[in-house]
């Protein structure tokens, strides 16, 4: 699980609390048995017969649904990865079908009796999916001395969510978390409405692009790789208005908890707005303003929908606040907030991660205008350049000492993260447009500069 940064500096209550990711949820978690919290559970009074039947139920439950989960990890696991697919490519298709959209309904109508959302579940659930990232990663060892302890790099599945937010004439597009799908040597998805079904297998998808300060990322499927029955199943989901939301407003969230397979849970918004400081595996550092909710949010849960009731789409489930003094603390992304990256990224051409020795570089030393330098500064969020490198991208593209980059080929960065995620996928040699806030006069004008993109070999050679 990706890690968050401290949640709160009072040490003598909270030395245990730290936000986390609420996926992916890394499928090494299941082979190895349920997580150990260290905690040991206070011993209840009731006496030796009364303990006694306590722990033969225990057994039994534990007996019971230890082989749930085994099954459910074998079927599940197998679903994922794609394996003995049946499905029938769509390689006759002439003009894409056109998926039936989720229709949002007044929360009177949608639900038959107070707390009850089996209306929202049924409409909604056609529209979510669960997605499957094998990476690689690098593992510390732990044997020999000297070169023997150099880290090593070993295969990783996780699991997250996704949700069908529409379709262009050979794809459909599944909006999630970026950190569900960042690192990917190969992405699938199953759809929901394929859960259980015999025969059904998990399609691949590629990037298209991704939002790394926003927790963001699109992924496609092809179209002709679906089959037929499950694209008539298929629904786009409706997005709503998330900067209409209420605190006490009552919400549902669906994802693929624990890699499991799609669950459903419930809750209201408990606050708006709550600047929130997270932390991936890299290291990387984002810092959002999000929805709190009280519906259970788990590893696995990550891009998938917090719903309001009527069915509408109204923040991407992200993370959780994990603290032995700390229960149903969730957090999702509100949609309202990124519906216009989204609608960036859904317009990008699918791209492949590029060989590390094939990436192409701008040659710029940089610094991030974070929000708070932007207020106390009055800058523009960006990436501050430092200086450029002579000879290379940036300097021959006209770019200096103290342009702030704030888009790339068409796609708002405003971290070196960001953007050092975007050029993964862009080779050495290929021609780009960068927007760039350039101050003139005591103020920053918008200009957009083509620059092509310089090899490490160049930037090397010239710093």
């Amino acid at each position: 699980m990706y890690e968050y940064g401290s949640g709160n500096s009072d040490s003598s209550r909270h030395s245990t609390s730290e936000y986390r990711y609420s996926g992916p949820f890394y499928q090494d978690n299941l082979k190895s048995g349920p997580e150990k919290t260290g905690e040991v559970p206070k011993r209840k009074k009731g006496g030796f017969p009364r303990l006694l039947m306590k722990t033969l139920c225990v057994a039994l439950v534990f007996g019971i649904v230890a082989s749930a989960a085994f099954q459910a990890t074998s079927y599940v696991g197998g679903q994922l990865r794609g394996e003995d697919r049946a499905a029938v490519k769509r390689e006759d298709l002439a003009v894409a079908p056109e998926i039936e959209a989720v229709s949002p309904q007044p929360a009177g109508n949608i639900q038959k009796s107070t707390g009850d959302v089996t209306g929202i579940v049924q409409q909604c659930m056609p529209s979510l999916v669960a997605i499957t990232n094998v990476s690689i990663r690098e593992v510390e060892s732990f044997w020999g001395f000297g070169w023997y302890n150099m880290p090593q790099q070993r295969e990783q599945t996780s699991t997250g969510t996704g949700i069908v937010i529409g379709q262009n004439e050979t794809e459909l597009l599944i909006v999630t978390n970026n950190h569900v799908i960042a690192g990917a040597t190969n992405l699938t998805v199953l759809f929901s409405v394929d859960e259980g079904r015999d025969g059904a297998s998990a399609v691949e998808a590629q990037i298209k692009g991704t939002d790394v300060s926003k927790d963001v990322g699109v992924i496609a499927v092809p179209l002709k790789e679906i089959p037929a029955e499950t694209l008539s199943e298929i629904k786009v989901a409706t997005i709503g208005d998330s900067s209409q939301l209420q605190v006490g407003e009552q919400v549902v969230a669906i994802g693929n908890a624990l890699g499991y397979g799609q669950s459903v849970t419930t809750g209201i918004v408990s606050a708006l707005n709550r600047n929130v400081t997270l932390q991936s595996d890299d290291g990387t550092m984002i810092n959002n303003s999000l929805i709190q909710t009280d519906a259970a949010i788990n590893p696995g849960n990550s891009g998938g929908a917090l719903l309001n009731m009527k069915g509408e789409v109204i923040g991407i489930n992200e993370a959780k606040y994990s603290s032995s003094y700390v229960e149903g603390v969730g957090y999702a992304i509100p949609i309202s907030d990124v519906e216009g990256i989204i609608g960036d990224l859904k317009t990008m051409t699918n791209r492949p991660q590029v060989d590390a020795e094939k990436m192409g570089y701008l040659g710029i030393n940089c610094q991030d205008v974070t929000e708070e330098i932007s207020k106390q500064y009055d800058m523009p969020v960006g990436i501050y350049l430092k200086s450029v490198v002579s000879g290379c991208a940036a300097d021959s593209a006209g770019l200096k000492k103290g342009d702030i980059i704030t888009r790339f080929d068409g796609i708002g960065v405003s971290t070196y993260d960001s953007l050092k995620e975007r050029l993964q996928y862009y080779e050495a040699g290929e021609t780009v447009e960068v927007t760039v806030m350039s101050a003139e006069n005591g103020e920053y004008t918008e200009r957009i500069v083509t620059v092509t993109l310089s090899s490490r070999e160049e930037v090397e050679a010239a710093s």
